[in-house]
């Protein structure tokens, strides 16, 4: 059996209830149970930016193009600021419209720092929204046809992988990764349980269409597999030999796309985790921390330092990625220049990801919306990583001019940095 693999058969018993939880997972559960008065999941307001647009949507003020199912995505995504760059095709049957997905059928995701789209030709569009503090708010609803009026459905069916050990046990983003049959269906899993930078190239992509990585090496995108008294058999499955491109927006499932999704997707289920944790041990202490609660916030602050700063991000192949041009224009498009020019979002991608390493997704409302004192801890944290000394072993990583370039763009773009502008 391939390393890192598991056989869907091996889960059954904790997918079926039978496996009796350890004490670290009653604490998952406990800290996120969504039910509980601080959490209210199901009955808050959410304020996720897909949620704010949906009387637009429904009323027909969104204005969109109903001549055809590509024509209404392709309006849609550019009414949600999402650029069609960044799609990339799943062709395993790991979605809630299993049915509609095969290789000769792959569903796309589309995303920007906020909302992810997916889309199944044939079927519905399905949409998860990050409310800055519930963490992903699923809806569904169908393409238009004959003048009726799309009704965006929040779906609860999305919870039963949304938020699990695949996110942490909060409501996040799955990346699925998996041996699909000559069908769609999964033979094998594995990756459970993981999702982030982090993951080695060589374990991603299982199920998924991979275009622009032919120096990738050996991964598990771009095949079908078929078990055998041999053991497990794959075939290759090259993007566009199932399917005709012309019914997606783009003709790419580019592998920097598939890279970008990664990183966010990590931070996404690790940054909502901890606004769980937070107001878990909030309500536990009637308001304040209690003491038995400070060596997990210390614990989440030194993760999330860690991946905000890429401490463990897996290598690029030897000799880099080229990245899909448009995607890359599209991407830096939104960027936030300090008065250097330089930014949180440009590109590496000869070894690493970016130029400067820390998360562009600093930004977002879903990290700005931590409470103040725990953010201050981390950004706390995250200068004393880039002082230029003493130099802080545990993030070796970062070159002193990196760590130069760093501390000058976090004090110009991040309004309430320390010492900032």
């Amino acid at each position: 059996m391939p390393k890192g693999l598991r056989l869907i058969s091996c889960l059954l018993p904790i997918l079926l209830g039978g496996a009796i939880a350890s004490a670290e997972e009653t604490d998952a559960l406990a800290f996120a149970d969504l039910e509980r008065p601080e959490h209210d999941y199901w009955n808050r307001t959410p304020k996720d930016p897909f949620t704010r647009l949906i009387g637009d949507l429904e009323s027909g003020r969104l204005a969109l193009d109903e001549s055809s199912e590509k024509a209404y995505l392709v309006s849609l995504l550019k009414a949600l600021k999402i650029p069609a760059s960044t799609q990339t095709l799943v062709y395993s049957t790991t979605s809630l419209q299993l049915r509609l997905i095969s290789p000769q059928s792959p569903r796309a995701i589309y995303f920007n720092e906020e909302i992810y789209l997916g889309y199944v030709p044939g079927g519905k569009i399905e949409i998860v929204s990050i409310d800055p503090e519930l963490g992903a708010i699923f809806y569904i609803f169908d393409i238009p046809k004959g003048g009726a009026r799309p009704v965006a459905e929040r779906s609860q069916r999305c919870m039963n992988c949304h938020s699990d050990e695949d996110t942490r046990e909060v409501p996040g983003i799955v990346i699925k990764s998996v041996v699909p049959g000559p069908s769609g269906g999964s033979l094998e899993s594995y990756r459970r349980g993981l999702t982030g930078h982090e993951i080695p190239l060589s374990d991603r992509f299982g199920g998924w269409h991979v275009t622009g990585g032919d120096n990738l090496g050996k991964h598990w995108g771009n095949l079908t597999g078929r078990l055998s008294p041999e053991g497990l058999q794959t075939t290759s499955l090259l993007p566009g030999t199932q399917f005709d491109w012309s019914i997606f927006p783009v003709a790419t499932s580019d592998v920097l796309a598939h890279l970008l999704h990664e990183h966010q997707a990590g931070f996404v289920n690790r940054v909502v985790e901890t606004h769980y944790r937070l107001r878990t041990a909030l309500a536990n202490g009637k308001g304040r921390f209690l003491e038995t609660d400070r060596a997990d916030m210390e614990r989440q602050v030194g993760e999330l330092t860690r991946y905000l700063l890429f401490a463990d991000e897996a290598p690029l192949p030897e000799g880099g990625i080229a990245g899909d041009p448009q995607l890359k224009e599209e991407f830096l498009a939104t960027r936030r220049p300090a008065a250097g020019g330089e930014s949180l979002r440009d590109f590496e991608l000869k070894t690493h990801l970016f130029r400067n390493r820390c998360s562009y997704m600093i930004y977002t409302p879903l990290f700005q919306s931590l409470p103040e004192g725990f953010r201050r801890r981390i950004y706390d944290r995250m200068a004393r990583a880039l002082a230029a000394s003493p130099v802080d072993a545990e993030f070796a990583h970062l070159r002193p001019d990196e760590k130069a370039r760093l501390r000058g763009i976090l004090a110009e773009t991040v309004p309430d940095w320390p010492g900032g502008s």
